[in-house]
């Protein structure tokens, strides 16, 4: 089936805007723009049905198209690097050598490989050589803003958008999702402001862009607007949301605006209605890790979550020895200690045990470093260790930042070493649960979550 009648850029297209592609196949090239633009917009082409679909048609026109094997192994690779992938990357080597392709696309190449090596700081360092030639080479902007976000390189996200906008048009093709992007990287590094006005100009450029939308609900949430951000998500979501990832990712921080506020019944309509239902699709483990987060903020508020983690587990178990991002592998554990499945815990502590004592990549320096006191913490947390769990967390409280996400994702962390130490034994980690919630008060002065914790930890003291 053609899809060349279709709106997509051809040779031409992509040779005018001066990234050519070492291909004969207009379709190839065309299918490349698909999934490049699926990727970037966070949405599903009613025509392919889906980002995979265009990634297989491309490399069904052209099977040895460099730069289409190159965005399908960007994608695979921040899932486990399995044997099968590593053989793609060893073929991709040998093509890129046999092969007479442009200075940019060898250097997309080394990016692959230095990724397929578990180097995502030194790959992201060969994106942004291709960005300052090639400031429109929308792939490299949007995978090194990715894996920034993903090995917590907030400043780094944030300015490899700046560095390349003033360099595009208009009527480049994507060029309103460029907003989002950069409004994300802002408020990651607390620029609120300028956030909030980057993000509402890329929702007028391109309304249901997922990514401007996601940096403007950060924006209200860390400036204590719930009101606002329940307003925005219920307008906004219920006018286009179709499925995507990102687009659940929203929902979660719809339903963390009712969880700071105290109302739990519209939080687990949003997550049984929306969060939950998203973790049955294969493939996405930040559906996995939203619902995890929700669940733990829930029960750390006192609500009954019934046999939500026993149903979520299931989804979680293919993912035991990945080991991809320590992120991951602690929300993953979250869950297998909230459904008291003793078993598959065990099964991840060794793993990831293991994992650290063997490897020598990126994540897992972080997860030897980090990643493992973080989950031992949570291990004695549920066990009741309460004295034990804050000990673990507080030298590395700072250095979480590192393990990926966003602040509000990671926050869950926040409030698990806030909650160990008001449940210790020990008065000097109530008091050090009394300064934390000061601190956290100081951040946003709105935040009725906070509040309560102040109160329960005022009441503690008095008692």
């Amino acid at each position: 089936m053609s899809y060349l009648h279709s709106h997509w850029r051809d040779l031409k297209a992509w040779e005018d805007e001066g990234l050519p592609f070492t291909t004969p196949s207009n379709e190839a090239v065309k299918m490349y723009d698909a999934a490049v633009s699926q990727m970037v917009g966070h949405y599903v082409d009613p025509v392919l049905e889906s980002p995979q679909k265009a990634l297989d048609l491309m490399l069904e026109a052209d099977p040895d198209f460099v730069m289409g094997q190159v965005l399908s192994l960007n994608l695979a690779l921040w899932g486990k690097n399995s044997p099968a992938i590593q053989e793609k990357v060893d073929k991709l080597m040998e093509l890129a050598c046999r092969t007479s392709i442009t200075p940019r696309e060898k250097l997309h190449v080394e990016a692959v490989k230095e990724l397929s090596l578990g180097n995502p700081v030194k790959a992201c360092l060969i994106w942004d050589d291709i960005l300052t030639t090639y400031p429109t080479d929308m792939m490299a902007i949007k995978i090194s803003q990715e894996t920034f976000f993903f090995t917590g390189l907030q400043k780094e996200m944030r300015d490899s958008v700046a560095r390349v906008l003033p360099r595009w048009k208009p009527s480049i093709p994507l060029y309103p999702y460029l907003f989002g992007m950069l409004a994300f990287g802002l408020e990651e590094t607390n620029f609120y402001h300028e956030a909030e006005k980057q993000a509402l100009r890329g929702l007028e450029l391109a309304p249901t862009d997922c990514w401007a939308t996601h940096a403007r609900a950060h924006v209200l949430e860390m400036t204590g607007r719930q009101d606002e951000g329940i307003a925005f998500m219920s307008k906004t979501l219920n006018d286009w949301v179709k499925g995507d990832g990102m687009a659940g990712h929203n929902f979660w921080h719809w339903a963390l605006y009712h969880i700071e506020k105290g109302e739990y019944d519209a939080a687990w309509d949003i997550y049984d209605s929306q969060l939950a239902q998203r973790c049955k699709t294969p493939g996405s483990t930040l559906d996995l890790t939203d619902a995890s987060s929700f669940l733990y903020r829930m029960e750390v508020e006192g609500q009954n979550v019934g046999d939500r983690w026993v149903d979520l587990l299931p989804f979680w178990a293919p993912h035991v020895d990945d080991h991809n991002m320590i992120f991951n592998d602690a929300h993953m554990l979250m869950c297998t200690l909230g459904a008291k499945d003793e078993e598959m815990t065990l099964k991840l502590m060794k793993s990831l045990q293991e994992y650290v004592s063997e490897g020598s990549s990126h994540n897992c320096t972080l997860s030897r470093e980090v990643g493992v006191t973080l989950c031992e913490a949570l291990v004695l947390a549920d066990k009741g260790d309460f004295p034990g769990a804050v000990e673990l967390l507080k030298p590395i409280r700072y250095r979480l930042i590192a393990i990926g996400g966003s602040h509000a994702q990671r926050d869950v962390f926040n409030l698990l070493l806030i909650h160990a130490a008001l449940q210790s034994s020990r008065n000097e980690h109530k008091l050090l649960a009394r300064s934390l919630l000061a601190e956290r008060k100081a951040l946003k002065e709105n935040a009725p979550m906070t509040d309560r914790l102040m109160a329960r930890a005022k009441a503690q003291y008095l008692s």
